[in-house]
């Protein structure tokens, strides 16, 4: 992909990076537009969470660029943050805060109506943990202050990674809900799943990602979506040179 297309809220073009331990990502282009939702999907491994926190400057890439709004992460403000929420690999929170604490702080950082604490405790059925200790709570309560905490100040980019880990069937189908919402409100979402039948339900495209590399899309309306993914992941394995296998 080239210079990012006006108005696209997040892109990647020829992104790559490498760890010490020989696993990488490599030419990562792609892009998401306002009131679309892409899921990432893969196995354990093909690089999905590096490619999130490569997109949230928490890692630096080698090659390419990764534009947010238009910018380069390098020339982002940072009162730009305050529009992206996002959760990678574990909800951020203070540990030893209530939960109530922990939105009210995640609101007042981000600039927003100090209301939506209230209304996201509602959303994400969070009252009767709310002034419970963040670090003893059960991992499902944890997951859904995590998305509270992401949510709650109505951002124009999301980003997730596995929200869907430790949620009950209510709360996976309020998130699917949400982020059609927030879709047609205009955000843009980037979500990562291993629940394919899940992302065909609420994405506009879905992005393979194999051993470090986005190799294709998969069709939301296909049939035995599962089978479909693991021979794509079989063909590509098979048609990778040796020399290019390796951990990712």
């Amino acid at each position: 992909m080239g210079n990012s297309t006006k108005g696209t809220l997040i892109s990647f073009d020829g992104v790559g990076m490498g760890y010490r331990s020989g696993a990488r990502v490599e030419n990562l282009s792609f892009a998401v537009e306002p009131g679309e939702i892409v899921a990432l999907v893969g196995l354990n491994g093909a690089g999905k969470t590096t490619l999130m926190r490569l997109a949230l400057d928490m890692l630096r890439p080698q090659q390419g660029t990764v534009r947010l709004f238009g910018m380069p992460l390098a020339r982002l403000p940072r009162r730009t943050w305050k529009q992206v929420g996002a959760m990678v690999e574990v909800a951020l929170a203070y540990p030893e805060l209530t939960v109530r604490e922990n939105l009210r702080i995640a609101a007042k950082l981000r600039g927003a109506d100090p209301e939506c604490v209230e209304a996201a405790m509602t959303e994400w059925h969070l009252e009767p943990v709310a002034e419970r200790i963040f670090r003893r709570l059960s991992l499902g309560n944890r997951q859904r202050t995590g998305l509270a905490t992401a949510l709650q100040h109505k951002p124009r980019l999301v980003i997730l990674d596995e929200p869907g880990n430790g949620l009950d069937p209510a709360s996976v189908i309020r998130l699917r809900e949400h982020l059609t919402q927030r879709a047609a409100q205009g955000a843009a979402i980037l979500i990562s799943s291993h629940h394919l039948d899940e992302m065909a339900r609420v994405a506009d495209r879905i992005l393979l990602m194999n051993a470090g590399r986005l190799i294709g899309e998969l069709d939301t309306e296909q049939d035995d979506l599962e089978r479909v993914f693991f021979e794509r992941i079989r063909i590509d394995d098979e048609q990778r040179p040796e020399s290019a296998r390796g951990p990712w």
